[in-house]
């Protein structure tokens, strides 16, 4: 029993290795820097906040550069895993014809790549500005860790959710791009709870993904300000996401073999 449940473990995973591999050559291909546009891309994003906010600081206490790097990026691991798990089945079609290939198995490739890029690029540019001098060492490198961990995870449940909805109606794929605009405005990427009025934090604290970029600049610099974050209930959310999104997934295979 045990044999079996590490064959099948490995052939899932060289599985994955496999559609990693073909999707980073599907999206970026052998030219000019190839895959690396996986972590120069949001890198690049994230610079530009950083020099936009830098001439408009208006006498933050708090460094522009710790703050965009501390939101921007972090923000961007959950909405890019959502942004590739749209539309990730029907593109993927002849793919579930291998045995061996699961509906699941596309979308822990698109996760992993969006996931990988993201994080990468937050600790690039960490340990660049911190060399550079640009900004402080944190605080809580596992506080950090930790809420990108889950901020990770929340990506990938919600993008299997999102995924599995877009496969079964276009008007999810027409209305989650003005929303995931909001949600991500909206998600505290330009903003600290603590400057918001008690009545608006009450409402904006119901957003998940608040408490997830609380938590990553409480380890950066939390000595600076009032970290208001709940890991219990961005925890709750993601495993409601995750059993939800894998139920929705397990139908959507279903409607594939039919079809």
């Amino acid at each position: 029993m045990i044999k079996s449940l590490q064959l099948s473990l490995c052939v899932q995973l060289r599985v994955i290795g496999a559609l990693l591999r073909r999707e980073m050559l599907t999206r970026y291909g052998r030219n000019n820097i190839g895959f690396l546009w996986l972590f120069v891309e949001p890198m690049i994003f994230t610079l530009v906040m950083v020099a936009i906010w830098s001439v408009r600081r208006a006498g933050m206490d708090i460094s522009v550069v710790m703050f965009a790097i501390t939101g921007y990026p972090v923000a961007m691991i959950w909405r890019n895993s959502v942004s590739r798990g749209k539309n990730a089945i029907s593109p993927n079609n002849a793919l579930l014809y291998h045995r061996n290939v699961k509906v699941l198995d596309i979308f822990a490739s698109r996760i992993l790549l969006e996931i990988t890029g993201g994080v990468a690029s937050f600790l690039f540019l960490v340990i660049i500005f911190n060399f550079t001098g640009s900004m402080q060492p944190p605080e809580d490198i596992l506080k950090i860790l930790f809420g990108l961990l889950l901020m990770a995870w929340f990506g990938a449940a919600l993008a299997m959710v999102i995924g599995s909805l877009t496969e079964r109606s276009e008007v999810v794929d027409k209305l989650w791009s003005p929303f995931s605009f909001f949600l991500f405005i909206s998600s505290g990427v330009f903003f600290l709870v603590d400057w918001l009025p008690p009545v608006a934090q009450q409402y904006i604290l119901w957003l998940p993904m608040v408490h997830g970029i609380e938590l990553v600049r409480d380890g950066y610099f939390g000595r600076l300000f009032t970290a208001h974050y709940d890991v219990a209930y961005l925890t709750f959310w993601n495993l409601f996401l995750t059993l939800l999104g894998l139920a929705m997934l397990r139908q959507a295979g279903r409607n594939v073999e039919l079809s």
